[in-house]
């Protein structure tokens, strides 16, 4: 097979678990990131209410006793919830469909509601509505009625609408439809069910559900609750009400009819269309060309917790990753004390991790959340991650490492827009651009104009030019080299200056570094704390 070789064909071997995961990277470019659910249209039916029933009260000496019938139980509700544990819509079904309520039974048995439906969905959804003229929008139970009437006599479509609203007593369908009593309650569900037709439409063509779920929702017991008392959680946001429980013919007695042999049916609960849309919420999102190390520099960031995919070829990062960064009071982070310094490529990690395995070195291994000795009470900067770090943290935020852009990509070129709508929510952006190739400031011109023609506006996001993989500039300290290095930097720097000015004046910090061997990251990890506390204090301020 072409660009396969065994272990000992030398240089320029490709090594087979990396051509499989490139194969990979190559099909998925080719989908344009449509793999990736950030952006799905799900139709939404709430429970159908429970039917009501028509019963006589009996027991001994008592064979005529009153109507009995009990209520149907409500439909059940469907909520959504947004919860950080996810990072894909993937998980939410395309239908969805609340539990429909129990019908009522004999002596005054009201059914079973139904249990609400939490269709739980990542931090950043938006949730909206489709309009009332919107094609993909699904048909409301109304205009279901409607199309399955279609073509029949007005008899049969008589009969149909009664089938669908009304339970007799056995053997007393026929005499019902003939009294007046069951005449007049059948105009009266008719007004309602106009009444309520007319509503659902104004609610969906006026206000029409809008959510934005960037906050998780907290669940505090009070601490005044009684022992032994359940408390429920939060739910969510509510998206479609189950339908009523239909009545029981105990609600139909009346002076002129003791003994009503005829209830109602429960009644559908609401029906709609809602688009679900994730946008990402990270404080810092990574923009940068493919191959530029953003992937690397995430992992150095975190210490390694952030699992993003790490080699040699473009396009390596498929979906969009999150980590968190930990910073404690001194400026120190979570990563740059993990004890791994050296970022390699994927698979080249998970060759090591499993020599280590075989030859045994994590029998006896203490785990990240273990301790050595006891923290001194004179402590004053945290030495190892894990637990001990929680004594020391300060502050935290998240970054996004983002698939690579290319030029045009604001046209759904590459991966396209998939992945630029995950950077529209970041506090601040960081450019990552490869400093070892011959002209990194090309490269930034691209990714500013690609964000701009995207979303105007969105390239004043920018905070930083993190200049990644300064390790390849003059390796061997030649002084021609380092000379070289330090000119090539100088003229990023100006440029930026010049070229990369913000609207309000604003100066973009630059900053070299090496994710693959985690050097300089401190001083990147400082700024961009201070880029998010400057964010949060202004939205403090606005709310």
């Amino acid at each position: 097979m072409i660009g396969l070789s065994t272990e000992n064909d030398g240089i320029g071997k490709f090594h087979l678990e990396t051509f499989r995961r490139r194969r990979k990277t190559d099909w998925k470019r080719r989908q344009g990131g449509q793999s990736f659910l950030d952006n799905v249209i799900v139709t939404v039916r709430a429970g159908k209410g429970g039917d009501g029933c028509a019963a006589f009260h009996r027991e001994k000496f008592k064979p005529f006793g009153p109507p009995s019938g009990g209520d149907g139980g409500r439909g059940g509700d469907v909520y959504i919830l947004p919860t950080s544990h996810l990072t894909t819509l993937s998980s939410v079904p395309k239908k969805i469909r609340g539990e429909n309520g129990q019908h009522g039974q004999g002596t005054w048995l009201t059914g079973k509601a139904g249990q609400p439906l939490v269709i739980k969905v990542p931090l950043g959804t938006i949730v909206r509505q489709l309009p009332w003229e919107d094609p993909r929008r699904a048909k409301d139970a109304w205009e279901s009625e409607e199309d399955s009437l279609e073509g029949l006599d007005p008899e049969e479509r008589r009969k149909k609408m009664r089938e669908k609203r009304w339970v007799h007593y056995p053997l007393y369908e026929d005499a019902n439809v003939e009294r007046d009593t069951f005449k007049e309650a059948e105009d009266a569900y008719y007004k309602a069910e106009r009444v309520r037709r007319y509503q659902s439409k104004r609610k969906a063509m006026d206000e029409p559900i809008f959510f934005d779920l960037d906050k998780e929702e907290a669940f505090e017991r009070p601490v005044d609750a009684p022992l032994g008392i359940r408390h429920q959680a939060p739910l969510g946001h509510l998206v479609a009400s189950g339908g009523l429980g239909g009545l029981g013919n105990p609600h139909f007695v009346s002076a002129e009819n003791r003994s009503p042999k005829f209830a109602t049916r429960g009644i559908e609960g609401d029906r709609l269309t809602i688009s679900l849309e994730l946008k990402l919420l990270a404080d810092i999102g990574l923009v940068g060309m493919p191959n530029a190390g953003k992937s690397t520099l995430l992992r150095a960031l975190t210490g390694g917790r952030a699992k993003s995919e790490i080699a040699g070829y473009a396009f390596t990062t498929l979906n969009p990753v999150v980590g968190i960064v930990r910073v404690a009071e001194d400026g120190t982070f979570e990563g740059a004390i993990s004890g791994h310094s050296v970022f390699e490529e994927t698979w080249k990690e998970e060759e090591e991790e499993r020599a280590r395995i075989e030859r045994g070195e994590y029998a006896t291994a203490l785990t990240r959340n273990q301790t050595l000795e006891d923290i001194p009470d004179t402590a004053t900067a945290p030495t190892r991650p894990g637990h001990h770090f929680d004594l020391f943290e300060k502050f935290r935020f998240t970054i996004a490492d983002n698939p690579g852009l290319i030029s045009r990509a604001s046209e759904n070129v590459g991966l396209g827009h998939a992945f630029l709508r995950s950077m529209e929510r970041s506090h601040a952006l960081a450019y990552v651009v490869d400093l070892s190739i011959d002209n990194p400031w090309d490269e930034l011109a691209v990714l500013r104009e690609e964000l701009e023609k995207y979303q105007p506006g969105m390239s004043e996001k920018g905070r930083i030019v993190i200049a990644n993989k300064a390790d390849l500039l003059a390796a061997d300290e030649d002084p021609v080299e380092v000379e070289k290095a330090k000119v090539k930097l100088s003229r990023l720097e100006d440029f930026v200056r010049n070229e990369m000015r913000l609207s309000n004046g604003r100066q973009m910090d630059v900053v070299p570094t090496s994710g693959k061997y985690s050097q300089n990251l401190t001083k990147v990890v400082a700024l961009m704390q201070k880029y998010v506390e400057e964010a949060r204090q202004r939205a403090e301020e606005e709310h």
